[in-house]
């Protein structure tokens, strides 16, 4: 009868296959665990306990069922032997081995199992389609074999690495915590195999910039998510290196990182980087890289300062900026930008002129409109201080 292309390939094979091979399955066990060790050098070690037994429920659940297809459209594997070959793949990742080994294994057993039929049954009086339907029937037979451990090998991969990054996540949250009473924090940090550093930052990414943020950290971040944020923990040891790291890691995306605390007091790094971002530290809304160059809440302590009491703020930027407020709006923002440089730079004129694009005559010039309008102001240190602070917080 011709044989659909949904038929398996044993369909065609005569029973007394099996009927000849079943004398001898516990002979062909015994081949191939014995074999197996020189095959794959990876398993060259007694198949004693739990390892040893599982090599041998797997090897003897193998033969018996495929010895039960021939001449059958019974599928390769049934529902305990796929959980047998799915175990095994399990078996290997919490071994640590790669899943290359368990399928050279299975390779092995089908040249013992394929030579073990030759020797027993006299190939030579079979049809050449049946002979070919033999050689498909082992190779589809190991095919399903490969595929169950092969899912076995990446669900548990799936689960460890949802575990690892739930521990993690939990590592975080206790350093955020500041839990160290009774060494918590160091025996998960150790079992998730992260070096607890003595100082780390805190940083925050709004959600919108998190994607791949993990693999951009690498294993030294802990990454967890917050409402629509994602919280950052990076140890900070070497500080110069590692702001390199980071920074390298955050590029394009808007994120503020906190200051270096030791880890035990973190909390603080993620209060002040949730403090700056609430109050828009950074760059300017209308800045085209304001989402994608990291914000380093140390670089902007002072702005942070005057932010926090806004009120206040605005209206002792209404006393100090008043000289300015019948100008144009052009020239004031001129002359306020100038302002800004001037009290940074400490009036010299060099590096004002190189930050603001202009000729030092030009800033010669605006410096001197501004002594017009401020008069002796410029003169008080106290005065100087407070419009520094002003500008800083944005006001103009």
């Amino acid at each position: 009868m011709a044989q659909t292309t949904s038929d398996p390939p044993w369909l065609s094979l005569p029973a007394e296959i099996s009927a000849s091979l079943r004398p001898v399955v516990h002979d062909m066990v015994e081949a191939i665990i014995e074999g197996i060790p020189r095959d794959v050098p990876v398993y060259a070690m007694p198949m004693e306990g739990r390892f040893g037994q599982g090599v041998r429920q797997g090897v003897t659940v193998a033969l018996n069922r495929f010895l039960d297809l021939p001449g059958t459209r019974l599928p390769a594997l049934s529902d305990d032997g796929k959980w047998v070959y799915e175990s095994l793949g399990r078996g290997e990742v919490r071994s640590g081995r790669s899943l290359e080994s368990l399928l050279a294994a299975y390779r092995y057993g089908a040249r013992v199992t394929f030579r073990a039929i030759s020797r027993l049954v006299d190939v030579s009086q079979m049809p050449p389609d049946v002979l070919l339907a033999l050689g498909e029937s082992i190779f589809a037979y190991i095919d399903e074999i490969s595929a169950a451990s092969a899912q076995g090998y990446a669900q548990e991969q799936s689960e460890r690495a949802g575990e690892q990054l739930r521990l993690r996540s939990e590592l975080l949250e206790m350093i955020l915590r500041g839990d160290s009473s009774d060494g918590g924090v160091a025996r998960l940090a150790a079992s998730v195999g992260w070096t607890l550093p003595e100082v780390v930052v805190v940083a925050l990414v709004p959600s919108p910039h998190v994607d791949g943020l993990r693999a951009a950290l690498g294993p030294d971040g802990l990454v967890a998510e917050r409402g629509t944020d994602v919280v950052v923990v990076f140890p900070f040891v070497n500080r110069a290196p590692r702001h390199r790291d980071l920074e390298r890691a955050l590029r394009g995306r808007r994120a503020i990182v906190g200051p270096a605390r030791p880890w035990q007091q973190a909390s603080e790094s993620l209060h002040l980087a949730t403090a700056a971002d609430a109050h828009g530290l950074g760059p300017s809304p209308d800045d085209p890289h304001r989402d994608t160059v990291p914000v380093w809440v140390d670089e902007h302590l002072a702005e942070l300062v005057v932010r926090a009491e806004p009120l206040a703020t605005a209206d002792l930027a209404r006393t100090r900026l008043a000289p300015l407020d019948d100008l144009r709006p052009a020239v004031r923002e001129r002359l306020t930008e100038t302002l800004f440089a001037w009290l940074r730079h400490q009036g010299q004129r060099a590096p004002i002129a190189e930050e603001l694009f202009v000729h030092q005559q030009t800033v010669g010039y605006r410096v001197a409109q501004l002594k017009d309008l401020f008069g002796d102001v410029l003169d008080d240190p106290q005065a100087r201080f407070e419009l520094e602070l002003v500008l800083r917080a944005g006001h103009r």
